[in-house]
């Protein structure tokens, strides 16, 4: 079957959440590198129901998302250099609220770590900077 996602006729719009407790950040692996849990908004949710459904199937933990840490953008190309994925992520600075990882078929890891860790995995693009400022944004809310 194939991937609905693959060859778009327009970028998809996604989700991801840096989630924060007890001074950890929370990361997961997926395709070999760390990165926040998330996914694609759906028809009819606000940013935040996505960011919060999205982080509980993929996660089984519940979020409280405060404020946009910033976004990006995933561009991937074939050989022959059409668009083969496009996906603009805006990344949400939240909350851990309750529960702990149970993941889904779609991650192979997770983990709660300092943030000067990040430093030492492999991690999606930008990784550090959105963990960066999440936090400032965290701080800043209270």
């Amino acid at each position: 079957m194939p991937d609905a996602r693959s060859y778009p006729a327009r970028p998809f719009l996604a989700v991801s959440a840096a989630i924060v407790r007890d001074g950890k950040i929370f990361v997961v692996r997926r395709d070999g590198l760390f990165s926040l849990p998330g996914g694609v908004v759906e028809a009819g949710e606000t940013l935040k129901e996505a960011v919060m459904r999205e982080v509980s199937e993929e996660t089984g933990i519940a979020i409280e998302p405060v404020a946009l840490a910033g976004f990006r953008e995933t561009i991937a190309r074939d050989q022959a250099d059409r668009v083969e994925r496009h996906f603009v992520i805006l990344c949400f600075a939240a909350r851990w609220q309750a529960g702990e990882p149970a993941l889904n078929e779609e991650l192979s890891e997770a983990r709660w770590l300092d943030p000067q860790e990040l430093a030492t995995l492999p991690t999606t693009p930008g990784l550090a900077e959105i963990v960066s400022t999440a936090i400032e944004r965290l701080k800043a809310a209270g």
